[in-house]
């Protein structure tokens, strides 16, 4: 049989020419992250590699062409019936082989070698979910890797929330993860703000614009997780006036992740919280009503109601003060308006509250409101890491 051997290149081709596209693809993304912060970028493996998806796609439609033209067609003609009988051997032996379909490789985040980790031998990424009452015990708790954005690896499992149903959680490990096969890191939960939605899937070039923040090299490298936002109201992050505790403090969340990767113990000196836009309120919230959970916290171009917020910082918990950076661009008056209103509301607030420690950014300006939303996200993750590794 010709025709058929034409399929082995034909597939080879295909393959390698994803293979190359992709890698140049996220290249590409790469050089806009850099470029967006005036970092230099190399351009010549972004080159190299759409070159060769070139190539291959060339080879494909070549290869195509010929096995939809039958140019080995003379050949094969008098070979009808043997190839009938080749085909029929080989659909034979295709179904008594039990290898003949691929099993899925899943790449799974092992756990670190803690007593509470169970399951770090087998690889699997036992958390606190996995204890839960009856009915929760189904709950996965392994992480699967779904990307490579920002120059690191994005991961999901199932983790239960703190109402005790299921809920995706994106965990993003920065690229000194794998590297530093040793180190321990911080973490910071980003929340968003729309129901049933993580925030990187929010806000899809926040990531991006951890990863360039990162890329620097002056900043201590943290894991980011996002949690999704819960459902039952439209707005989730309008919650916290009235039960910012409860939003803040989330123990099975805290207790999956540091039994599932190499973090930092739980505590102000090593986690913090984030939000950008619709998630601000929520990360502001985290920040003011626990700070003997999150050390830190970055809230970016939000809308506040100041009373509620300085309520919640009035009762924190005693002995503990509040860090937190309130960053809107120079050109959103709305925003920078909530953001000294929530200042100066803490400010006049009773006890805690008025120990926060408060500062709002208003130095961004950029061409467009997406080159802003970068800046301003790196900006608050050199806040978030510069503060965590003060305090610890």
């Amino acid at each position: 049989m010709v025709r058929p051997l034409l399929v082995i290149p034909l597939l080879a081709a295909a393959l390698g020419g994803i293979w190359l596209a992709r890698g140049a693809l996220q290249r590409w993304r790469d050089l806009r992250a850099a470029a967006t912060y005036e970092l230099a970028g190399e351009r010549w493996p972004m080159l190299v590699r759409a070159g060769g998806a070139m190539v291959c796609g060339v080879c494909v439609t070549a290869l195509t062409l010929l096995t939809a033209l039958g140019a080995f067609g003379v050949l094969s003609r008098d070979r009808t019936g043997a190839d009938r009988a080749q085909s029929a051997v080989d659909a034979a032996e295709a179904g008594a082989w039990p290898g003949s379909v691929p099993e899925t490789a899943v790449r799974q985040q092992a756990a670190p070698p803690t007593a509470a980790a169970s399951g770090a031998a087998s690889g699997a990424a036992t958390s606190a979910a996995s204890a839960a009452p009856a009915g929760a015990s189904a709950v996965a708790s392994r992480f699967d890797s779904v990307g490579h954005p920002g120059g690191g690896e994005l991961l999901q499992s199932a983790v239960l929330g703190p109402d005790g149903k299921p809920r995706n959680v994106r965990v993003w490990l920065p690229p000194q993860y794998a590297k530093e096969s040793n180190a321990r890191f911080p973490v910071v939960v980003m929340h968003a703000a729309t129901p049933g939605k993580t925030a990187d899937a929010e806000v899809p070039d926040v990531v991006e614009g951890v990863g360039a923040a990162l890329q620097t090299g002056r900043i201590r490298p943290f894991i980011l997780v996002a949690p999704e936002a819960p459902n039952g109201t439209a707005h989730p992050c309008e919650l916290v006036a009235a039960a910012p505790a409860a939003v803040a403090d989330d123990a099975t969340l805290r207790d999956t992740i540091a039994a599932s990767f190499r973090t930092l113990p739980p505590g102000p000196t090593s986690w913090g919280a984030l939000g950008v836009e619709g998630g601000a309120p929520c990360a502001a919230a985290a920040g003011l009503a626990r700070p003997d959970l999150y050390g830190a916290a970055a809230a970016v171009s939000g809308r506040y109601d100041a009373a509620a917020l300085a309520q919640t910082g009035a009762e924190a918990p005693a002995g503990s003060s509040a860090k937190l950076l309130l960053a809107a661009a120079k050109g959103d008056a709305a925003g920078l308006d909530a953001a000294r209103k929530l200042q100066t509301a803490l400010k006049a607030g009773p006890g805690p509250a008025a120990k926060a420690e408060v500062r709002v950014s208003d130095n961004v300006q950029d061409y467009t409101a997406d080159r802003e939303r970068l800046r301003l996200v790196r900006q608050a993750a050199q806040f978030l890491a510069e503060t965590l590794t003060r305090a610890s």
